[in-house]
């Protein structure tokens, strides 16, 4: 509110713009609907905790391996319509994902992904379709959809340790569902 209020002492912000904020403030259920409302104003600090964009050592990893490849994203999109689309093995996962699926499925294996960034963003789209995410353990996961008709499901429920890459996971399912799961990565792998 402090924010706001100073926006509109410096002329950032009419009455009314300043009167629609705090309403949207108040109706506010979580931390990730206040983001926005102060985003574009100066002084606006995040409300989650910032992760560091490089050099994290998976969790509980001997071998010290990287969730980040230091190189360009491999996929930017998974689009099925009337089709299924699987993205699995190793890859990496752009800062921003979308995962579109009308009358299909999209499935996003992560469990073996690398992270571009230390925090990404999975939008989801179901349209009489599904789209289901499986996450490692060793990361964190804010799920922020909504169905309609559908489900947006967080069954996985991880939280990697302070520090551990970030996933947000947003959007809608119409008549269709989201779905995170946990799997579990391959330690035998990580051995070699």
């Amino acid at each position: 509110m402090q924010v706001l209020n100073t926006a509109l002492a410096e002329g950032r912000l009419t009455m009314d713009e300043l009167t629609e904020r705090i309403d949207s403030a108040y109706g506010a259920k979580t931390i990730g609907e206040l983001e926005p409302i102060t985003a574009d104003l100066p002084a606006h600090h995040t409300l989650w905790p910032a992760v560091p964009q490089q050099g994290l050592p998976l969790a509980g990893s001997p071998s010290g391996v990287s969730r980040y490849a230091g190189s360009a994203p491999t996929i930017n999109i998974g689009l099925a319509v009337l089709s299924s689309r699987e993205i699995r093995g190793q890859w990496t996962i752009p800062s921003q994902f979308t995962a579109f699926a009308m009358m299909g499925s999209v499935e996003i294996d992560l469990t073996e992904a690398n992270f571009a960034r230390g925090e990404v963003t999975i939008t989801c789209v179901a349209f009489w379709g599904s789209v289901e995410i499986t996450v490692p353990d060793d990361i964190t996961v804010i799920c922020n959809g909504i169905g309609l008709l559908g489900s947006f499901e967080d069954q996985a429920h991880v939280r990697g340790v302070p520090g551990a890459p970030v996933l947000r996971v947003n959007g809608v399912a119409v008549m269709g569902s989201v779905e995170i799961k946990r799997g579990a990565r391959d330690k035998k792998k990580e051995l070699k």
